[in-house]
């Protein structure tokens, strides 16, 4: 995997494909896919299947696929394509020349529903959607036969060519499998392999009125595209034997289908369904709100692909399922940001600090290294002049014990420039807040450091009131206030967990004069305050817009050493 240490646990698909490797069960081939629906946005479940999938092709010099299962026309959409497409490239991986689409296959399929037709495995039913369910019975009930199971080849055959023309209305019939209406397998019960819908395709256009179900045109499309290794969440294992069926019945190729645990994550919802709830109800900024886990927002919140692929070799491919803590991202994505991220001085909640001693007119730049994390690091100049921005919490009129910050009489450090102390302050009349803070400063103390051995134990970030750059910025905190959200009171929802407090719009903040070219994509820590990214959507060339990437405060670590024995 990309930029992943390759000397990693041999989870259990591994196991079995090197397994097939060993029996030559496929000549020596690996050669998965990724099949996503182009019906809504992919997310970080997706992520840890794209990062399997391509993974495993890369690491036993195999082929990965991309293929979109466009088997329903009324949710697909070609913006939902480009942007699968995006999020894949933008994971670090590429399918090449495999780019693929069930609809490809239309005309294959349906030649399989017809073999099915002809071996008498498969008949036209009647049955209202109601009616189907009825009969369909239930986990501790077996099944009835449809009334219209013993139609005979030749009158399914004729059915399902009318329906294929067009005959018939929406919902009046559909193709349905033989199999077992006894079956203790639900999926088993003579399901149903096509449908009516008179609905255009974003492919086909209005050239078919039938469509496959997902179960049936997927078996067959791995089987076309000779895939080796059909890996799939977890939730379609009572599905393998019906795919196994499918192949089987019709005599062709047969991969393997292999199910993994999806990726559940705390604070937040993993649902297309929910997602799109959000979305449709503008709970949310669109598919690419930086809060939600889509691999859009999380690009546009200023995640790396690096961090991602990290997290999805760390939290490994298990067999059951379960949620992992949000933290262990965040702690993935620090880690990595910590290496390549900028360092900027930013003051989110300014206030004005005058140095009475330094000339009105004063002008000077000072040195500051772009990331102490690389050994090579370039350095740039920042200008310091006699008026300067803090932050207003950097500054406390009667402070808390251990307070080590700027107050009367403290003497504290300006990062990369001097030391300074606070002679006095100076309030609104009506409001009562402190509008400025004046103070002296050491010219002895060029750099931030001390020539006399005193120390100081408070260093603060500050930008230059005259060159500052005007900036919004805007705090992200968790979706949800609670770790699963579906876990509501009787009557409620995953909505009544929202938190109301996830986005918090600061205005007026100011950055140092660079900032002015920060481009999208780029990683900056805003010293003491966390990670930030340009928005894209709401900057422009007038007016800048930081997304806050994730704070400093890893609670993640905090975790990690709890479990320790010895707590360290």
């Amino acid at each position: 995997m990309n930029n992943v240490d390759s000397a990693t646990p041999l989870h259990f698909i591994k196991a079995i494909i090197e397994k097939d490797l060993e029996t030559q069960k496929y000549k020596g081939r690996v050669h998965t896919r990724f099949p996503p629906e182009p019906n809504g946005y992919l997310h970080i479940g997706h992520a840890k299947s794209i990062c399997l999938n391509f993974g495993l092709a890369q690491e036993y010099n195999g082929l990965c696929n991309l293929r979109f299962d466009d088997t329903n026309p009324i949710k697909e959409e070609e913006e939902y394509v480009n942007s699968i497409q995006e999020d894949v490239k933008w994971l670090g991986f590429d399918w090449d020349d495999r780019l693929y689409y069930a609809s490809d296959y239309f005309h294959q399929l349906y030649a399989y529903a017809l073999q099915l037709i002809e071996k008498g495995k498969a008949y036209i039913c009647d049955l209202s959607p109601d009616e189907m369910r009825e009969y369909r019975g239930t986990l501790t009930e077996p099944g009835k036969n449809s009334p219209y199971r013993d139609r005979s080849v030749e009158e399914n055959l004729d059915l399902f060519q009318r329906m294929k023309n067009g005959e018939f209305p929406d919902g009046t019939r559909v193709l349905r499998a033989k199999i077992d209406m006894n079956s203790s397998n639900l999926n088993m019960r003579d399901p149903v392999i096509y449908r009516i819908l008179h609905a255009s395709h974003h492919r086909t256009g209005d050239q078919w009125c039938i469509y496959p179900m997902y179960d049936f045109a997927h078996c067959f499309s791995d089987s076309i595209e000779r895939i080796t290794h059909s890996i799939c969440t977890l939730e379609f294992e009572d599905h393998r034997p019906l795919y196994d069926w499918f192949l089987d019945a019709v005599g062709v190729y047969h991969p393997q289908q292999i199910e993994f645990a999806r990726l559940n994550l705390s604070y937040t919802v993993m649902s297309k369904r929910k997602l799109n709830e959000l979305v449709k109800l503008k709970l949310v900024d669109g598919w690419n709100d930086p809060r939600l886990p889509t691999i859009a927002g999380l690009r546009r919140r200023g995640y790396t692909p690096q961090a991602i692929q990290v997290f999805a070799e760390r939290i490994g491919v298990a067999k059951s399922d379960s949620i992992v803590d949000i933290a262990l991202l965040e702690y993935c994505l620090r880690e990595d940001l910590n290496k390549v991220a900028l360092r900027v001085m930013a003051v989110l909640d300014p206030v004005k600090l005058v140095i009475e001693n330094y000339p009105e007119d004063g002008l000077e730049y000072v040195e500051a290294i772009d990331n102490p994390e690389d050994p090579d690091s370039s350095t740039r100049k920042l200008p310091f002049s006699r008026v300067l921005y803090i932050e207003r919490d950097d500054f406390k009129e009667d402070p808390p014990h251990k307070y080590f910050r700027l107050a009367p009489g403290a003497e504290v450090r300006l990062k990369h420039a001097y030391y300074v102390t606070c002679t006095g302050y100076e309030k609104d009349e009506k409001t009562g807040e402190v509008v400025e803070i004046r103070c002296t400063y050491d010219p002895e103390t060029r750099g931030g450091w001390s020539s006399d051995g005193r120390k100081v134990k408070g260093t603060l970030h500050w930008v230059s009131a005259a060159h500052a750059v005007n900036a919004e910025v805007r705090l992200l905190d968790r979706l949800f206030l609670v770790p699963n959200p579906d876990d509501v009171l009787e009557g409620g929802n995953f909505k009544d967990n929202l938190n109301p407090n996830s986005l918090k719009i600061l205005e007026g903040c100011k950055l140092e004069p660079g900032m002015v070219d920060a481009k999208i994509g780029t990683s900056y820590q805003f010293l003491r305050n966390g990670y930030f990214t340009k928005d894209s959507k709401y900057s422009t060339n007038h007016k800048l817009v930081f997304n806050q990437t994730v704070p400093l405060r890893d609670s993640w670590a905090k975790i990690e050493n709890a479990q320790k024995p010895d707590g360290k």
